[in-house]
């Protein structure tokens, strides 16, 4: 059972259906720890999907349930992809969202990577509101 307030693993969210080949990608990388791909609503100039290859619906679920060199070998691709794109000169920003009041909207762990302009400030409402 997932540790996380999202309910089970739903085989059928689209990122499983991209990892099983049933939904192309615009792909970046891809090892056997992690697939990286282009969002297909991009938020920035760049911005790419880091995607681990297990069944795991938040990132609270991927790092209490995910096996040691699957958790290293996600976050290594996770830097390699930003290097691989010439990301570390200007900056970048990685976002992962958990949960609903996070935003998260699809049940697979995932990282986003965020460039290519200013972003601002990671929050843009008050703590209040």
């Amino acid at each position: 059972m997932p540790v996380s307030g999202l309910g089970p693993y739903d085989d059928q969210n689209v990122f499983a259906r991209i990892l099983r080949g049933e939904i192309p990608c615009q792909k970046i990388y891809e090892d056997e720890f992690a697939l990286a791909f282009h969002d297909i609503a991009p938020q920035a100039p760049v911005h790419v999907l880091v995607i681990p290859k297990g069944r795991f619906v938040s990132f609270a679920d991927f790092s209490a349930q995910a096996p040691a060199p699957l958790i290293s070998g996600f976050f290594r691709a996770v830097g390699t992809v930003a290097r691989e794109m010439g990301l570390d000169a200007e900056g970048y920003r990685l976002l992962a969202n958990m949960g609903p009041l996070a935003g998260q909207e699809v049940p697979h762990f995932h990282v986003h990577i965020f460039a290519g302009k200013p972003l601002g400030r990671m929050l843009v409402a008050s703590a209040g509101q």
